[in-house]
Formats: C-alpha cells, structure tokens, sequence
C-alpha cells in the first residue's frame, strides 16, 4: 500500500485517528515485554521506528560489508517480507525469486549469506548452524524473537517520522521515545529536513550518513524516465537527478510493488515517448524479467558516514 497522505503531517484525520494509536503502542509495548533467544553470537539489529522505508536494508548491506572487511563471516537475517516462504530458509538466488523471498532478502543475499525467517529465533539457529560469527536483522526492532547485541535507529531525514502519530493516526508502530530507548544509537539518512533530530532522546547518539548512487555506464546528460517501488521513490528520483541525468518523467510505485506484464508494458511505452532510457533501483530490479532489465539502467545505491569510526567502534 501506498502510506496516506496524511501520515506527512499533521492534521485533522490524523487527529481524529490519534486515539486508536494508544491500542497500537499498547500491542507493541506487550509484544516488546517477551524474553528473547540468546543465540550465541552477537546480532545487530536495524530497525526504525515506523512501517515503510526508511533505508534500513541499504543500512544493514553496510553493516555486512564491515563484518566482511574484517575478515567476520556475517549472516543477514530477513522476514522476507513480500515472500511465500516461512524459513527458516538459506537464500539462493539462483533458485528463489522475489515471490519466494521478498525483494529486500534477494538484494541482502547479493552482500552476505542471507536466512529468511518468519521465526527470527529459528533463523538465527540456521545462520549459526550455517557458521555466521555475527548476524545482522534487516528490521525487528519491535521483534522480541532475538537478544540483540547492538539496535541501530534508522531514520530517512527526508520522511523523519512523518506526523508523529501511531498507526493508524501516523506511521508509527510505537512512540520515538520507546523505539529509541532500545537502541544504542540513530543513523540519519539524509538531511534532517522534518526534525527528527529533536524528537530524540539527547542522550542517544546520532550517527550520519548519505546515499552514494552510481549507474552502470556515465549518466550525464542522459535522457532518463525513472520508476521506482520502494518506501520513498522521490529519495531515488532525486539520487537519479544528482546523478546529472535529463531526468524527463517519473513513475512510483508501493513498496514492494509486484511488477505486472501491464505494468512493464506502460514503462516501455512511457520511455519510448519521450525516447529516454529507464532507470530503476537494485531493489526492484530483482523483481524485473531479465529481457526488460535489458532496457533499464540499474543504479545501485551505498551509504557514506561523515564519522565512520563511529559506527564501527559501536559493532561488536
């Protein structure tokens, strides 16, 4: 689904739902209170405090590569959100499609060894069973299945967290305050553009950090039509057009949009109008046949910190 409009900012829906969020954060609170697994080696959690995209896969992809950097063998641990497949299950790409797994699980399995498990406690039994020395969660910051060694608070800075209301007034699965107790410290996506930074707690520490994109041939200049499904296409659109792309349409879709042939065939047909190349993210271009990826530009996306020993001093 596409988050309501109004989840943006707040106002009177938001308001008049406000209410119903005190159900949401009691839910969560209770589910929050059950004893998680120990599973034996240390788990890094990236979560965030809301439903939707906040950058916690490409997040948790940087996390891996540090683990890899150091010579650690790290397993990433995926709901598979999208994905038919319960787990625990170890990803093959040559074998799992997007409807197996889910896309964010396809794009972490291009990094690390990646686990899929609707039962985060089995999955990391799997990954360790697997020979993982640390296991890194793709969300599950209000998952209680796992200890978790170190929980990141991941924070898109161009969404924040919206009107700051609770689901189904706003897009929070619980308060700023109760998710960011958890955490040993916030990661910020981007420039703070909606103060997020002041609903934090002043004693947690706020890592920064920027998206870094690249095409696969020199892009400037390029007539280019992007399309993207994820939490928030204007963050691709923009990453596309600092890029110095002729960026001359736009399509966007839901996160974890499923591709259909109508939908391909509009792309095509919208890029042939206004004879430009497509461009599309990592993310969606596991979801994408291989004759129409023939088309795209896949742009792939990483993360750069302005203080980058501060996050590895915090990684166990």
């Amino acid at each position: 689904m596409r988050p309501p409009e109004f989840w943006k900012r707040d106002g009177l829906l938001g308001r008049a739902l406000a209410p119903l969020g005190a159900v949401t954060s009691a839910i969560t609170a209770r589910r929050m209170a059950r004893t998680g697994f120990d599973c034996g080696v240390p788990v890094v959690c990236i979560g965030n405090a809301g439903v939707g995209g906040a950058g916690k896969t490409i997040l948790a992809r940087h996390v891996l590569g540090i683990y890899e950097a150091r010579g650690v063998l790290p397993c990433a641990l995926s709901r598979g959100h999208g994905g038919r497949v319960n787990g625990p299950a170890l990803v093959d790409p040559a074998r799992h499609s997007a409807g197996d797994v889910g896309d964010e699980a396809l794009l972490l399995a291009a990094t690390a060894a990646t686990i899929v498990a609707r039962d985060r406690a089995a999955g990391a039994r799997l990954a360790v069973a697997e020979g993982a020395r640390v296991i890194v969660m793709d969300d599950g910051l209000q998952n209680p299945g796992l200890v978790k060694s170190v929980t990141l608070l991941t924070i898109d800075g161009g969404a924040g967290f919206g009107n700051g209301r609770l689901l189904p007034a706003g897009p929070l699965r619980e308060s700023v305050v109760a998710a960011a107790a958890r955490c040993d410290a916030a990661v910020m996506i981007g420039n703070d553009a909606r103060g997020a930074r002041a609903m934090l707690p002043h004693t947690l520490p706020v890592l920064t950090a920027r998206i870094v994109v690249r095409g696969p041939v020199p892009l400037r200049g390029r007539r280019v039509v992007g399309f993207a499904g994820i939490g928030r296409p204007d963050k691709f659109f923009e990453s596309l057009a600092g890029l110095g792309v002729e960026l001359v349409a736009t399509r966007g879709f839901p996160d974890h949009h499923r591709y259909t042939v109508a939908d391909l065939a509009r792309l095509r047909g919208f890029a042939a109008h206004h004879r430009a190349r497509l461009a599309t993210t990592e993310k969606d271009a596991v979801k994408l046949p291989d004759a129409f990826l023939a088309d795209c530009l896949i742009i792939r996306a990483g993360l750069v910190f302005d203080d980058p020993a501060a996050l590895n001093d915090l990684l166990p």
